[in-house]
């Protein structure tokens, strides 16, 4: 996304009097530098939390050491234990986790291949669960994943808020 595409949803958050927070691990911290980017930014984000490490996700985010035990680092109740436990440290409007295989060497599967990406959308009380699968030979993952969270982050967004 260019900063014109994310100045929009910037404008659309400050429009909606809503904050917007980021919990990073396979993106490294790519949505927040990507979504400075926009025109009033400082307006509506409150800050990302980069948690790579599994330590880090159970020290900063409450994630449950049985839930990274049951489920691996790279899964989707883990990026919900995370969005839920970054609500809880930075109360924004809107909170955004994720997680996922950029590389070999992880949790990867035949159900979870490299390119599986899990990401959270806290907004209104609820969570919003998805997963994508991007592919190697389309470019690097993790800008990948970041275009599509930006899109979700929108049509999210305008579906919660369309009315107000």
């Amino acid at each position: 996304m260019n900063a014109t595409d994310l100045t929009r949803i910037v404008t659309k958050l400050r429009d909606k009097k809503l904050t917007i927070a980021f919990a990073e691990s396979v993106t490294g911290g790519m949505l927040i530098s990507e979504f400075v980017k926009a025109k009033g930014a400082s307006d509506v984000l409150l800050g990302s939390i980069v948690t790579y490490a599994e330590e880090v996700k159970q020290k900063v985010l409450g994630v449950k050491k049985q839930t990274l035990k049951l489920y691996t680092a790279e899964s989707q109740q883990v990026t919900n234990e995370m969005v839920l436990g970054l609500y809880k440290l930075l109360n924004a409007e809107m909170c955004v986790a994720v997680t996922g295989l950029s590389g070999q060497g992880a949790s990867e599967t035949s159900e979870k291949p490299v390119g599986t990406v899990f990401f959270s959308i806290y907004c209104k009380s609820r969570v919003e669960e998805f997963r994508q699968e991007f592919a190697q030979e389309n470019g690097d993952i993790r800008k990948q994943a970041a275009e599509f969270i930006f899109e979700k982050i929108e049509t999210t967004i305008d579906r919660h808020f369309e009315r107000e």
